[in-house]
């Protein structure tokens, strides 16, 4: 086992996770990024950002994994082309139809399997609170559970946590963490709808605009509106 501590980070190219990477930067990780496609609307322009990202600080991995069962899978928005993207409705309790079905699952399955592969010792990923109002497998009693999963699938000595370091916080917290640790947010990307510019007006957009107002700051990537809930 390498001296250096070692973390596979979800990487989907938006600004939660790229700050879970300086998160996990400082808190002393080398990172190993993994990104996937699995057949979003805005795949490419999420995997040039989250390639971007890679050189900006030398990650020392990216692997990059197409997967097309979720998309054939279907049943969110994101992936089924017979489904809108709607508009962020911030009084709404329902489950959104963005949300891809057991998703989060997927991913940290394979995140596992990498940081087994490769001795990393954590896997981060960056979803948060105003995540879970909405998304069941992001909240933290899904993480809770999925540590006990790797507890008890992977190999006796291995030891893998799964951090979710901003899973009790608002998406303005974690703006205002990642302007505080210098996150390049110009080349991260959100939309759920276009790959230039954003929409400006998808839950994404909205929640991420409404993040950067409150933290007193300008989101610096290109709009068609920055109306978000106003």
């Amino acid at each position: 086992m390498s001296n250096n501590k070692r973390a596979v980070i979800l990487v989907s190219g938006g600004m939660d996770s790229a700050t879970a990477v300086y998160e996990a930067m400082d808190r002393g990780y080398e990172p190993y990024f993994l990104h996937t496609s699995y057949g979003q609307e805005t795949e490419n322009k999420e995997y040039e950002c989250a390639k971007a990202l890679a050189e900006e600080v030398d990650a020392t991995d990216f692997l990059h994994i197409e997967t097309g069962h979720l998309s054939a899978i279907g049943a969110s928005s994101l992936t089924d082309d017979e489904m809108e993207v709607e508009d962020a409705d911030p009084d709404s309790n329902d489950i959104p139809t963005s949300y891809v079905p057991f998703r989060n699952a997927n991913l940290l399955s394979m995140a596992v399997s990498y940081a087994e592969a490769n001795d990393c010792s954590a896997v981060f990923i960056g979803a948060h609170s105003e995540d879970f109002s909405g998304y069941p497998d992001c909240r933290p009693v899904f993480f809770d559970a999925f540590q006990q999963v790797i507890d008890v699938g992977t190999k006796p000595d291995t030891e893998i946590e799964l951090v979710a370091p901003f899973v009790e916080w608002s998406k303005t917290d974690i703006a205002e963490r990642g302007l505080e640790l210098g996150v390049p947010y110009e080349i991260t990307w959100s939309c759920y709808r276009d790959e230039a510019p954003a929409c400006g007006t998808c839950d994404s957009c909205a929640f991420r605009l409404e993040a950067f107002r409150r933290a007193g700051s300008r989101d610096p990537i290109e709009y068609a509106e920055r109306s978000a809930f106003n």
